[in-house]
């Protein structure tokens, strides 16, 4: 099956729904013992913090478009994360993580999992040689984000795997930004794949969820230990609204492409930008690598403004049509001060994020331009 047709049709039975050509909502915590019925045994179901058929069906579709085994939902992309990161480890392991990673996930692995004799080294990532220097006997896990938050560094996903597997060393990945549309890096060797839904996936800034994808083996524990232990299971209503968004991602994910590529260029021959970050465009220091393993990109970059932090306050409150806020990934176009106000590990000061939308394109430049002009 193609993407769009995984997307729109694997794991939904209209036969199975009374025709119904959008799978019910199975609002229920509890699924009283199975019947047979006209001699077809139905899948078991016990309770829905386990499994529920709404929330399987985004599992089959995410496993199918990510080309693993299986997946398993999450109330959160945090949740997703922190459970495919306990899966890897015990008391005092190891890990490896590239230093501009997503910040809650830093925190996570920098000084919540401290408290337990886990120490995390942070590199740039960007030279495999880095990652297999960092290695130690009891290193457990090799975490990745490609291309990473903020400014967009790409990691060699061919290349690490292959350290890893002859280290003995779990490998995972934060693959939000590049959706299963745009890259695939279990298909490169990497063992665990993590994706906030609440981002292009959901699409419409109105549903919160994670999906981890990988092996049977790796996902089939976690089911009764780090999901169902933890509680953190996608509920049904959250499920079905995803499933909603993704039917529209092929073609929401090229729109973010387009505008964001435009904006990019524009902003690039700005005499008042110093410094746009956006991996499909030739000046980005990782542009090859990235055209190497991704087939698109979507509407996240950043830019430096040749200013004082004043100056760049004041394009930030300036803007009209990008509204101040700290997501992305939704139909509508953000700012967000990534470093003008504080700092981040890994990223130059003066970073400001934005996530281009799906307004029309001359109506966002425009945007821009008036924002820039006062600065």
């Amino acid at each position: 099956m193609k993407q769009e047709d995984i997307i729109l049709h694997l794991g939904e039975s209209p036969d199975r729904y009374l025709g119904s050509v959008v799978p019910p909502i199975f609002q229920t915590t509890l699924f009283v013992k199975p019947t047979e019925t006209n001699g077809i045994q139905e899948e078991e179901y016990v309770y829905s913090r386990i499994n529920n058929p709404t929330t399987e069906i985004l599992e089959k579709k995410m496993a199918a478009l990510e080309q693993g085994e299986r997946a398993l939902g999450f109330a959160s992309g945090m949740a997703a994360i922190s459970a495919g990161i306990m899966t890897c480890i015990k008391k005092d392991s190891h890990v490896i993580c590239v230093d501009t990673v997503y910040g809650p996930t830093h925190n996570f692995l920098a000084n919540y999992l401290a408290k337990f004799g886990v120490e995390t080294t942070f590199v740039v990532g960007n030279d495999p040689k880095e990652i297999a220097d960092a290695l130690r006997p009891e290193t457990s896990l090799i975490y990745l984000e490609s291309p990473s938050s903020h400014i967009f560094r790409v990691q060699d996903l061919t290349a690490i795997a292959e350290i890893a597997r002859k280290a003995g060393v779990k490998t995972m990945i934060d693959n939000t930004y590049a959706t299963p549309l745009f890259q695939n890096p279990l298909a490169l060797g990497i063992d665990l794949v993590a994706h906030t839904a609440s981002k292009y996936i959901g699409g419409h800034s109105d549903a919160m969820g994670g999906v981890l994808i990988g092996s049977e083996v790796l996902l089939e524990p976690m089911v009764e230990e780090e999901r169902a232990l933890f509680g953190a299971v996608m509920d049904p209503h959250q499920a079905w609204l995803i499933l909603r968004g993704l039917r529209t991602l092929p073609y929401r994910i090229k729109g973010h492409q387009d505008n964001a590529m435009a904006v990019a260029q524009y902003l690039e021959t700005h005499p008042k930008v110093k410094q746009v970050f956006y991996p499909a465009l030739p000046s980005h220091p990782d542009y090859e690598l990235a055209a190497k393993q991704m087939t698109g990109f979507n509407g996240l970059l950043s830019l430096i403004i040749d200013g004082t932090k004043e100056q760049q306050n004041q394009f930030i409150q300036q803007l009209r049509v990008f509204q101040h806020g700290v997501s992305w990934g939704g139909f509508e176009s953000l700012v967000a001060d990534a470093t003008v106000n504080k700092e981040l590990p890994g990223v130059p000061s003066g970073v400001i994020r934005l996530h281009v939308g799906l307004e029309n394109q001359e109506t966002l430049i425009a945007d821009l331009e008036q924002a820039l002009m006062q600065v």
